[in-house]
């Protein structure tokens, strides 16, 4: 780690409305991810892991829970002014919310002048990777750039889903234009059917990120955004670097999980990512110890898993169970079951993610769906089995047929 002081900003004040009903109660960041985790630990975990011990998470939108969970889980060493802690917006330039993550910044400018930092990492709260941001910091200060972008490499099919970023073709570390979801990509030089999208993942010099949020606040034509707005500014004045993540070594990972990303912004998204956990050679790898995503430890029995009262086996297959979860002569298989999960005898659950406190009846059969928490199934319902069903009973549906059960609903 650089010997410059480097404080961290996670931007959690999303709404997340594609994640909908999962975001109804509460913040995007929030939402549980892989049974024990929260959306927003794996980009606390990869700035501790990283050495920042300062950081703050600004939050917005039915942040309760997000805040609950940051204060329960995140408690560093206050002995060495070490800490994570939330930021809720607090109206400091009037009253009104948050515009936007630049805006964010902008408003709670005063915990930057409070700390005096050299460097300001900003991350995104809600995407699911693996990453050193102190070799991004080393990088971003040898290169001199006001701003260093941190980019994957994807296909360029797939690029009018991401700001893609074009570089210089003088100097290809650096960004020479910023392309928010181009239906005419170009590919990389070393790779013309890839090009490189933006992270979301930013670092600054600390009075840059101030000078830029505070001339974008007085633009009435901005819609304050970091990607959309502060970004290209720097890049109109070519002083915006690229940091593409393929340079990037993390102790523990392997060839097949090194450069995972996701943004899990969407149902499916949501859904594909857990598919890509429960192979038996994860794409993303939960168990790397040498990199670990640390969260809140609940104080949980083991997982049971016994015959039922008739003596019937269960089947558990390709999948993540939680503990204290509860499986009694069911049929698991590829799927995640989150805590304190009973799966009742006969009871069929396949491709499919179960919150929190979910209880599954006897002989029912839950299939390609996403169960929020204490949600009741109650015996021989079904859901994900019949589509049009599932809507008439006010479940969303998503066009590639995975079902959502908002939290806390009974299905009979």
């Amino acid at each position: 780690m650089a010997s410059k002081k480097i404080f961290g900003i996670v931007l959690a004040g999303g709404e997340g409305k594609r994640l909908m009903p999962l975001t109804a109660d509460r913040a995007k960041p929030a939402v549980p991810f892989a049974g024990n985790y929260r959306l927003i630990d794996f980009a606390l975990s990869n700035l501790i892991n990283s050495g920042l011990r300062q950081i703050v998470v600004l939050t917005q939108y039915k942040s309760h829970s997000l805040d609950r969970h940051v204060s329960q889980t995140w408690r560093l060493d206050g002995i060495t002014a070490s800490y994570v802690a939330s930021a809720p917006a607090q109206q400091r330039l009037g009253k009104r919310w948050f515009a936007g993550s630049a805006d964010a910044i902008l408003q709670s400018l005063n915990l930057l002048r409070d700390e005096k930092p050299d460097i300001v990492v900003v991350v995104g709260a809600d995407h699911v990777y693996r990453m050193d941001f102190s070799q991004m910091i080393e990088a971003h200060i040898a290169s001199g750039a006001g701003v260093t972008v941190a980019a994957i490499r994807q296909p360029i099919s797939l690029a009018d889903q991401f700001g893609v970023i074009e570089l210089d073709t003088e100097d290809p570390t650096r960004i020479a234009q910023f392309l928010e979801k181009p239906k005419n990509a170009v590919g990389l030089v070393d790779s013309p059917d890839q090009v490189l999208a933006s992270m979301g993942n930013y670092i600054f010099d600390a009075d840059v990120l101030i000078d830029a949020v505070l001339r974008d606040g007085e633009l009435t034509t901005s819609n304050h955004d970091m990607g959309g707005d502060i970004v290209p500014d720097f890049v109109s004045r070519g002083d915006a670097a690229v940091y593409d993540l393929n340079r990037n070594e993390v102790p523990g990972a392997t060839d097949r999980d090194r450069y995972y990303w996701r943004d899990v912004g969407t149902i499916e998204s949501f859904f594909d990512a857990h598919q890509d956990l429960i192979s038996a050679l994860p794409i993303f790898n939960l168990y790397n110890s040498e990199w670990p995503i640390f969260s809140q430890q609940l104080n949980s029995p083991p997982a049971k898993f016994v015959r039922d009262s008739k003596g019937n086996l269960g089947t558990t297959i390709d999948s993540i169970v939680s503990l204290g979860s509860l499986l009694s002569g069911a049929h698991i298989e590829r799927s995640v079951l989150g805590p304190w999960a009973i799966i009742e005898s006969g009871a069929q659950v396949v491709d499919s993610i179960v919150f929190d406190r979910v209880r599954i009846g006897p002989d029912a059969v839950v299939r390609r769906a996403i169960l929020d928490k204490e949600v009741v199934v109650n015996a021989g319902a079904t859901v994900g089995v019949d589509a049009d069903a599932d809507r008439a009973r006010g479940f969303t549906v998503t066009d590639s047929g995975i079902t959502v059960v908002g939290k806390g609903v009974t299905v009979t």
